[in-house]
C-alpha cells in the first residue's frame, strides 16, 4: 500500500486486513479514547476475531520465529516493550525491526515471518483471524531460522540482540532472565 500509518484510521486500516490488502506497516492507528466523569475508554479492536490471549513474556525471551500460513494476528502491548521483526516468507533479506510500548496495536498478516525480543518483562495481547487452540495453532505455524539472537551482557547489563549476521546490534534496558 505504501501509505504511512498516519495516514490511515483505524477503521481503514482494519477494512484494508478485511480486505486482504494488508498495509505495508505493523503499526496499527488507535482512535481517541473516549473520556468522561467515569474515567476513560479505549477501544483496541473494532475487528472481527476468534481468538484472544493475554501472554507474558520474560525480560531477554524471544517468541514467534515463524509464519502463518492463513492466520494472522494483531498485539496489543499492555506493559513493557517488543522488538518486532518482519519480512516476507521464504525471504533473506533482513528483517525490519520496529519497537512497541505500551498502548500500541501492531499486526502481522500472514505468510510474513516474523520474531518478537522482549528486553524488559512484557504483557500482550493477541487477536488472531483463526482459532488458537494448539492444534490448530500449530497446523498452521512454519517454523523459520531465528531471525535475532540474544546475549546478556555482564558488563553492560543488558541483553543485546543482533540481527542475525548483520551486525545491526541493540541493547536496550533489561535484566536477566526470570
Amino acid at each position: 500500500m505504501g501509505r504511512p500509518t498516519s495516514e490511515f484510521t483505524h477503521s481503514e486500516y482494519t477494512r484494508l486486513v478485511d480486505e486482504e490488502k494488508y498495509p505495508d506497516t505493523p503499526l496499527v492507528p488507535l482512535d481517541e479514547p473516549f473520556v468522561n466523569s467515569s474515567g476513560r475508554i479505549l477501544n483496541v479492536l473494532l475487528k472481527r476475531f476468534t481468538s484472544a490471549a493475554w501472554i507474558e513474556s520474560n525480560a531477554g525471551s524471544l517468541r514467534a520465529n515463524h509464519y502463518h500460513k492463513t492466520d494472522w494476528h494483531y498485539s496489543f502491548v499492555t506493559s513493557g516493550t517488543v522488538v518486532y521483526g518482519w519480512r516476507p516468507s521464504g525471504s533473506t533479506a533482513l528483517p525490519e525491526v520496529s519497537e512497541f510500548h505500551a498502548g500500541q496495536l501492531f499486526f502481522t498478516p500472514p505468510m510474513v515471518e516474523h520474531v518478537m525480543y522482549f528486553p524488559v518483562p512484557t504483557t500482550f495481547m493477541t487477536f488472531a483471524r483463526n482459532l488458537r487452540d494448539h492444534v490448530s495453532h500449530e497446523s498452521d505455524v512454519v517454523r523459520v531460522e531465528p531471525l535475532f539472537s540474544v546475549v546478556w551482557s555482564e558488563t553492560a547489563g543488558a541483553f543485546t540482540y543482533e540481527v542475525n549476521g548483520s551486525g545491526r546490534r541493540s541493547s536496550p534496558a533489561g535484566g536477566p532472565l526470570s
